[in-house]
């Protein structure tokens, strides 16, 4: 779904960059949402989503399931980044995916699993606005980057061959959704935001995916995720923060398209709330955990979609 890029800056005012949490194919984890990367020099860290997609639905409505299927998906991201200074910054993700699945073929079954490296990628962290102080942090910043095919996209070949087997349930767990990487280079373009006036507290991101043409001919569609929290600080101090927020996030994805027809089982706009906690020590450490259920997912065609996601992140700040 091509949006113009003045729709990401326009939205940018008011969101902030998150961990890309669900897409899989481009997902990024910036420790700025905890943070808020005021410092500089190196920091590593980890996320980890787990999604079970365990829902088939129909044009967005729930449909019977009655040979079981199901994609459970785990995401693991490690990620390096270097800030320069409090305002420019870099960072490298490198996702692990693992994926076990269930699903119709024909009259039969199919069991299995797959796993391995996804997409990379690399982005460049500018904080266009920043204001610290004792009672009142405000940061506005951008990202820019690009995601590398360093994950296999051989399950994209299932896409040439698909078709309704007649006489067998249809399958809501395709190529598509199997595979770990695209064989695409893929831009990434985002803006954040991060506000905390005395124990007060609210964070936003927006992050959209610009996707080109990958292997088997095969063309994600360009892909829209935000995310918007806001709560309060239950601990403040030099030392320790712990703040619990209550948070919704969103995802608008078009039809992605196999040299040029579309893939009708490919688009999707849904909308999750949950709560999530945050925790620093000092300048060091950071850690978030949240959890998202869903109350809108509106797709197309027969998919799977998710029951639930639940998420979290560590940082080590050197």
């Amino acid at each position: 779904m091509k949006r113009p890029f003045f729709i990401v800056l326009l939205l940018g005012l008011l969101f902030s960059l998150q961990p890309l949490w669900a897409c899989d194919l481009c997902s990024i984890y910036s420790s700025n949402h905890a943070t808020a990367q005021s410092g500089q020099g190196f920091y590593l860290g980890a996320a980890e989503q787990y999604s079970p997609f365990g829902t088939l639905q129909q044009d967005g409505h729930k449909v019977p399931n009655p040979t079981g299927q199901y994609m459970n998906s785990s995401i693991s991201q490690m990620f390096l980044g270097y800030n320069v200074n409090s305002r420019v910054g870099v960072q490298l993700t490198v996702p692990v995916i693992y994926r076990t699945f269930r699903r119709p073929v024909g009259n039969a079954i199919q069991q299995g699993s797959v796993g391995g490296f996804g997409d990379s990628s690399i982005v460049a962290k500018v904080n266009a606005l920043q204001k610290l102080s004792e009672d009142f942090n405000f940061n506005w910043g951008f990202v820019g980057g690009i995601k590398l095919p360093t994950g296999s996209s051989s399950r994209l070949r299932e896409e040439l061959f698909e078709t309704e087997d007649e006489g067998g349930e249809e399958s809501g767990v395709h190529g598509h959704d199997l595979t770990l990487g695209s064989g695409s280079f893929d831009g990434i373009v985002g803006s954040n935001l991060n506000l905390r006036w005395h124990r007060f507290l609210f964070s936003g991101d927006v992050q959209y995916a610009i996707r080109s043409r990958g292997s088997f001919g095969y063309r994600f569609a360009n892909d829209l995720h935000w995310n918007a929290a806001m709560g309060g600080y239950l601990l403040l101090n030099h030392t320790l923060t712990l703040a619990l927020q209550g948070q919704t996030a969103g995802e608008t994805k078009g039809l992605d398209n196999l040299n040029g027809v579309p893939s009708t089982d490919t688009g999707i706009t849904s909308v999750y709330l949950g709560p999530r906690v945050l925790f620093t020590y000092k300048e060091h450490l950071s850690f978030t955990a949240a959890g998202d259920i869903p109350i809108l997912q509106n797709n197309t065609a027969l998919q799977t979609v998710p029951d639930y996601r639940v998420r979290s992140a560590v940082t080590w700040a050197f």
